[in-house]
């Protein structure tokens, strides 16, 4: 018997049921077949057991699937099931198993058949129903694997948030004792203040009430008090001197009623400046209290470094003025013309050097004119521009001009 035609319904049957059992595991599995292998093991024998049985018809698939059946647990004196085997595998004398079970089998239908087609069946359940239990286990095995594998990376990173919370643990610890001294210090030069104020209070009583006895000394003590503030006028007049020298002040030059009598003469005379007349000189002028320095930014650049690009030229600018405003302290604002320009460019200045662009429309020139306006008479302002217009207004609105040439002396030094 070598036609799987000839096969008794009994044995075709268990064929297909040990086939379905193990169909997801074949491979490959036919085209037409995949769709099969999706069902529930219990629907693959009821509603694709015509096709299991048509692709057993290849040699090649009834190959791979007698390797996957033989792998299933045989059933113990079951001669269907070991022709079903015996016929898949087709190993030497396999046709001799096929006649022996063929014969033992009766054709009609009695009870007896219908049992063991039950049976069989039933073996073909179980048999899927250990293979699919086998594929949850791996399921369920990868599954422990990703958990254990989640559940490791969780206690490396709680370990690393305790390590970072016990780092800032000590930070506020630390920062806190930092406060606590702080406050300590603090209320030590409190009551230290509060010392020398009563003490300040108390000679300040006494000379009060020196004062007052002074008032009341004859003529000739009074002489001597004119003697002694003599001396301290003196003192200060020399003090005056010094300083004078020290920061190489330059005289002053003309006369308060020379603008009225230039005017009056027709002529467009500028005001007398004391501007810094060297690079030495206008360190020194910046390094007074609270100087103001204002610089006319491409007027400086443009003679300084006339090839470069606009850019270029800005961010030089802007930089080298660091040290000199981190030496003198001075307050420095450098304006750029942006009259013609819609867009305005965020520059990076160094501590103390604010960067500003004219608004559209408006000169650089009138800008500087309303910072130099805007400042109170008697601060010390310096200018720095070359355009004799913009000298001419902030010397008159008290400002003190200095030509590009000197500041370019100290920043490119």
């Amino acid at each position: 018997m070598t036609e799987s035609a000839v096969l008794p319904e009994r044995l075709r049957l268990r064929v297909v049921a040990l086939v379905s059992a193990v169909l997801p595991t074949i491979t490959p599995v036919p085209a037409r077949l995949r769709k099969v292998a999706d069902f529930a093991p219990a629907r693959r024998a009821r509603l694709g057991g015509g096709l299991i049985w048509e692709a057993l018809a290849e040699d090649e698939f009834r190959g791979h699937a007698a390797v996957q059946v033989a792998a299933l647990p045989a059933g113990e004196d079951d001669p269907v099931d070991a022709a079903a085997r015996a016929w898949l595998v087709r190993d030497e004398g396999w046709e001799s198993v096929v006649s022996t079970a063929t014969e033992s089998l009766d054709d009609s239908v009695t009870r007896d058949d219908v049992v063991q087609a039950e049976i069989g069946r039933l073996a073909a359940q179980v048999a899927s129903l250990q293979a699919e239990v086998a594929s949850l286990r791996a399921e369920h095995k990868d599954e422990l694997d990703r958990a254990r594998s989640d559940y490791k990376v969780l206690r490396q990173r709680l370990g690393e948030a305790r390590g970072v919370l016990r780092g800032a643990e000590d930070q506020r610890d630390t920062a806190l004792a930092a406060r606590d001294e702080a406050l300590a210090a603090a209320e030590t030069a409190t009551r230290a203040a509060d010392a020398d104020v009563r003490r300040l209070r108390a000679q300040l009583e006494e000379a009060e009430t020196a004062l007052a006895a002074t008032r009341r000394d004859s003529r000739s003590e009074r002489d001597a008090g004119t003697i002694r503030v003599r001396l301290l006028l003196d003192a200060v007049v020399e003090s005056a001197t010094g300083l004078r020298r020290e920061l190489g002040l330059p005289a002053v030059t003309g006369v308060p009623g020379g603008a009225v009598e230039a005017e009056l003469a027709g002529v467009d005379a500028a005001p007398a400046s004391s501007a810094p007349a060297s690079p030495a000189l206008l360190e020194q002028t910046l390094a007074l209290p609270r100087a103001r320095l204002i610089v006319d930014g491409y007027n400086v650049t443009k003679q300084a470094w006339p090839s470069a690009s606009l850019e270029a030229q800005r961010s030089r600018l802007v930089a080298a003025l660091g040290p000199l405003v981190a030496r003198s302290g001075a307050e420095t604002t450098v304006v750029f013309d942006a009259a013609e320009s819609t867009t305005r460019t965020a520059m990076p200045a160094p501590r103390g050097v604010r960067v500003v662009f004219s608004p559209e429309g408006v000169i650089a020139d009138d800008v500087i004119r309303q910072l130099v306006a805007a400042e109170p008479r008697g601060r010390v302002v310096v200018v720095v521009s070359g355009d004799q217009a913009v000298v001419r207004d902030v010397v008159r609105s008290g400002a003190r001009a200095v030509p590009p040439s000197t500041l370019t002396a100290i920043i490119s030094a």
